[in-house]
């Protein structure tokens, strides 16, 4: 919902009520929701009658005042809605759900004529005694059941009821205990003796014997009953004779989904001279600047130095936000911080199931002992920042400039990072930037002594950095030294390096096998029927994928324009690089990481373990393989196209493409020895391409600040993008025309547009694109509040009916 809304309570409730509780309310007619209190105050509205809450859901707060504080701020620096907010802050399983039940009503009164859709279903709600909407879809035989419901609604045969759903539901375990009267030594010697005409009963008791260890003078151990069965051999029939003699009593316990059995098998990380230099200079710049960046070249220790500023945490009783760009990442760190800090660390992102969410939601909360935390640090994707932290001492940002920190869709559109520095100063914490490539706007604060600076310059046990070499892509194909996508160098590189039982990392920035195919005579090429995409081939389903709306067709086997059969797949993506290597190098082990093969939970830790541990020889990979990871015997890395990076058409493509291949070379040449980078281009003068070579950041970076700045772009401004959508281009047209004009009348806001973004529909949706600057000195809030007033005078045009204008917020 996008305001906040008054509902009255009683003042038994208000003696119990303080925000962050979660209520039920009704809003509407009949819709009935869980909502969370924000304030609670006697200033009841004069022009209206309010409603009261339903019922209290919580016997404590699950939001705490630090995250209410945050929550609003996310709400007007993104310019979004609480609601929003909300949506994204809590775990699913702890937003209730209406839902619709239908109920049957009496039909024998006459004139009640059902047809025979209506008749079946009367009768399995009859038999159900009541039915959600979704459940009675399979019986309608119908997509959309709600016509059939409304007609049984107006020929009274049905009742409508809501409910709430709670998604979140404890996980239970069954256990097997000695009831009171035989727990005495004696007792037992009596049981066994009557047992003995009972084999299998007796089975079950000596086992439980030996689980329990309750005759061995130590602590009696929780028994589990699906434990026990097993290891007796027993069945539940022989368990409960037993149960029902008065000998054992089943009883259940609430457990977690979260493994948290984790001791730290190491106590103290050494650091070497550098590295502790560097951590002193860390510790002074967190007692100077609330913002550090340490600006570290790759495999320069700076988990390490990490661990050193989290103990240092922990020894204070202050809680710890690690914050990490990718799922990927979590499987590496978490075990190394697990090793140092054992169960004091958890960790949190998408791959979990709801429940988990929850389960991990409540530990830091304190759950069911307020004030508790189970956990003193969290390790998690972006999502991470809105858990209900209540100490937070320090939050590290671990690659800081990685586009991935940046939430696109749904709202709020915000950025982990930036949000992450407001978190931690509401609650008077530190931040710790890290990164071997900074963002320009990170950097560039350091340089206006915004935040601290602190430079790690070279490798842990001073290993050199990976020697890097150009391939000019025009060069090699005119000297036919190109065997499909990759030149004669990388693949004598690659070969001498499966010789010696290295491994490599082949980088190509796009998933799929093709991005798209051609026809070979008339050129015509498939393209989504639902966006301005050309669809992109998978040779492993065989089909064609839009990778906007996730359309998918059966790849032709003839050129629908001219009936050709000669279709091509042009250009080459991870799932093609994975195939050909593994031609030209059939003894190797070739495997993948990229989106299409890490969807399920457990496909990060299978690949990433397998390289690890030498299973795999050969990695292809998207920009997920650029992620800090760290692979001991890594020696060769081929970039197989950087011409895709450097030629995209945004004003960051330098900086990002110097960033994708700084850090995907530093995963070469960690441990053993001086790696070998091989860069493929057909521009191998470009500048970033010579800064790369050099490991020279400080080029790039005034390089390209002269660029922003001549052009006014961020850091020297503020951006905001409005994205109008809309069925219709003539209204859509219409619409952006009127905003912008409306915007340009605001002082000191630049506009650029409206114009068609690169890919103008998406899900049937045409776009337009306002981008707006702001002066960096302006009244940031003041300027918010007018945009807003603009497009809310859009949207309450009738004229424009069905239009949507999404608002984002320092785009990235």
């Amino acid at each position: 919902m996008p305001n906040l809304y008054t509902y009255g309570i009683t003042e038994e409730q208000a003696e119990l009520l303080m925000p962050g509780f979660r209520v039920t309310v009704q809003f509407g007619n009949r819709k009935t929701y869980s909502a969370i209190i924000r304030n609670v105050h006697q200033n009841g509205p004069d022009d209206f009658k309010v409603k009261g809450i339903i019922s209290i859901l919580d016997k404590n707060p699950i939001v705490n005042s630090f995250q209410l504080q945050f929550w609003e701020w996310i709400s007007e620096y993104y310019m979004c809605t609480l609601g929003e907010v909300y949506k994204a802050a809590l775990p699913a399983g702890l937003k209730l759900e209406s839902e619709t039940w239908i109920f049957p009503v009496d039909i024998t009164k006459p004139g009640t004529d059902l047809t025979e859709s209506e008749m079946l279903i009367h009768s399995v709600l009859n038999e159900s005694h009541g039915m959600t909407l979704n459940q009675l879809k399979p019986y309608s035989g119908r997509k959309d059941v709600m016509p059939i419901i409304k007609s049984m609604l107006e020929k009274e045969v049905v009742a409508v009821e809501e409910h709430l759903k709670e998604r979140y539901k404890p996980k239970y375990k069954t256990y097997i205990r000695l009831t009171s009267a035989f727990k005495r030594k004696k007792s037992l010697d009596e049981l066994a003796n009557q047992l003995e005409k009972f084999p299998k009963q007796l089975s079950i008791l000596l086992k439980y014997y030996e689980l329990s260890k309750m005759l061995q003078g130590k602590a009696i151990q929780k028994v589990e009953k699906p434990d026990l069965l097993k290891k007796a051999s027993a069945s539940n029939s022989v368990l409960n004779s037993l149960i029902r003699k008065g000998v054992f009593e089943s009883y259940q316990n609430e457990v977690g989904r979260i493994n948290n059995e984790f001791s730290a098998t190491k106590k103290n990380i050494r650091l070497n001279v550098v590295q502790n230099t560097v951590y002193k200079e860390l510790q002074k710049g967190l007692m100077q600047k609330d913002v550090v960046l340490l600006h570290g070249v790759t495999s320069s220790g700076k988990t390490e130095i990490y661990i050193q500023l989290i103990a240092e945490q922990i020894r204070r009783n202050k809680q710890v936000l690690y914050l990490l760009p990718e799922i990927a990442l979590t499987v590496q760190i978490i075990n190394r911080l697990r090793n140092v800090f054992g169960e004091k660390v958890g960790i949190y992102h998408s791959k979990f199931s709801s429940s988990e969410r929850v389960e991990i939601y409540n530990n830091v909360n304190g759950m069911p002992k307020p004030g508790q935390s189970k956990y003193q640090v969290i390790l998690g994707v972006r999502s991470s920042i809105f858990l209900p932290f209540q100490n937070l001492g320090l939050i590290i940002v671990d690659e800081e400039h990685e586009n991935t920190y940046k939430q696109y869709d749904p709202s709020p559109r915000y950025h982990a990072r930036d949000a992450a520095i407001m978190l931690a100063g509401i609650h008077h914490a530190k931040v710790m930037l890290g990164t071997a490539t900074p963002s320009l706007e990170s950097y560039f604060n350091t340089q206006t002594e915004k935040y601290g600076l602190v430079e790690l310059k070279e490798r842990y046990l001073n290993l050199e950095m990976p020697e890097i070499k150009i391939v000019d892509l025009k060069q090699a194909r005119k000297r036919n030294q190109m065997q499909s996508h990759f030149s004669s160098l990388l693949i004598d590189t690659i070969a001498t390096a499966l010789e010696k039982k290295e491994q490599i990392i082949l980088f190509q920035n796009r998933r799929g096998f093709s991005p798209y195919i051609e026809c070979n005579i008339c050129g015509w090429v498939p393209v989504c029927k639902y966006c301005d995409v050309s669809l992109t081939y998978h040779k492993q389903y065989n089909r064609l994928v839009c990778h906007y709306c996730g359309y998918t067709m059966n790849n032709p086997k003839n050129c629908q324009s001219c009936g050709n059969t000669s279709l091509l797949a042009r250009g080459f993506g991870t799932e093609k690089i994975e195939d050909e290597i593994s031609i030209m190098f059939p003894a190797a082990k070739v495997d993948r990481l990229d989106l299409d093969n890490a969807r399920r939970r457990d496909s990060y830790h299978h690949i990433i373990s397998g390289f690890e541990t030498g299973q795999i020889d050969i990695l292809v990979g998207t920009q997920m393989i650029s992620k800090g990871l760290d692979f001991n015997n890594v020696k060769v890395v081929g970039i197989l196209n950087a011409d895709n990076m450097l030629n995209y058409p945004d004003f960051r493509s330098y900086e990002r493409s110097y960033q994708l291949m700084a850090q995907v070379g530093g995963r070469a040449g960690r441990k053993k020895g001086r790696g070998k980078v091989i860069i493929q281009t057909s521009d191998p003068k470009n500048p970033i391409i010579k800064s790369v070579i050099g490991n020279d950041y400080k080029s790039m970076y005034h390089d390209q600040l002269s660029e922003r700045k001549k052009f006014n772009y961020p850091p020297f401004c503020r951006l905001i993008n409005i994205t109008l959508k809309h069925r219709k281009i003539p209204i859509l047209s219409n619409a952006s025309e009127d905003l912008a004009d409306m915007l340009k009348s605001l002082h000191e806001i630049q506009i650029i547009g409206p114009e068609f973004p690169i890919i103008s529909r998406i899900q049937n949706m045409n776009l337009k694109n306002i981008l707006l600057k702001l002066k960096k000195d302006s009244n940031l809030s003041k300027s918010k509040i007018q945009i807003r007033n603009c497009i809310n005078q859009i949207l309450n045009n009738h004229s424009y009916g069905n239009l949507k204008i999404s608002i984002d917020v320092d785009p990235m």
